[in-house]
């Protein structure tokens, strides 16, 4: 080969090694640019849902407070300032059952989701609802499902309590100061918005009073 026909293939050669070189360098530029607008598309959508997540969120508790303050259908309620708040160390005849409200024991029933499979003393546990608890009891015309789903949810929920009261009227009452409601199941919507009102509700007359280290029946 002459020294011109290496030359010119050496050129050829340089040539070709500058275009493979331009075609990796463009190719790059592609891949940057689309992970650059992959990234903002996820950065994108994640920002989306954030902010999706949080209105859904402050919808939720708005729906909750409006929920709050509307009355729950079919309670029951006293005057709250015919229901006196003295510490008495004997048993207190009420005028429901169970109490809502009146003179109590100086101890009250441990009510930090609290579930008691036998029955608790009444004076205990209107003074937990001095505290802003929530009393949910069962006769035994409670189904054993509803009476679990209940136990469950009381378990999760802090200012609540549960126990059997056999000679109440209803299968299921739901008592707090001054209120009470009676259901039939456990899926009853009422039962959610009695305990989104009336735990540490407005009703309270001791707001933040504890509901732990009190007394415990089982």
């Amino acid at each position: 080969m002459s020294k011109s026909s290496k030359k010119s293939a050496s050129l050829a050669r340089k040539a070709r090694i500058e275009e493979m070189r331009r075609a990796e360098k463009a190719r790059e530029r592609r891949g940057r640019i689309l992970t650059i607008a992959v990234s903002t598309v996820i950065v994108a959508g994640l920002v989306g849902f954030g902010a999706y997540y949080v209105d859904n969120a402050n919808d939720k508790d708005e729906r909750q407070q409006a929920a709050a303050k509307k009355p729950v259908k079919g309670e029951k309620s006293w005057n709250a300032k015919k229901l006196t708040q003295n510490h008495v160390a004997k048993s207190v005849s009420y005028p429901m059952n169970p109490p809502v409200g009146g003179d109590h024991d100086q101890a009250w029933m441990t009510c930090d989701g609290s579930v008691y499979t036998k029955a608790i003393p009444n004076e205990n546990a209107v003074h937990s609802l001095e505290h802003g608890a929530v009393w949910i009891t069962y006769n035994d015309k409670a189904a054993d499902a509803d009476v679990k789903t209940l136990a469950d949810k009381v378990a999760k929920t802090p200012y609540t309590l549960m126990s059997p009261v056999r000679d109440q009227a209803g299968a299921l009452m739901l008592s707090a100061w001054g209120k009470q409601l009676t259901v039939e199941k456990a899926s009853d919507p009422r039962v959610q918005q009695f305990l989104t009102k009336y735990v540490q509700g407005a009703q309270t007359p001791e707001p933040g009073a504890a509901c732990t280290n009190g007394v415990d029946a089982d």
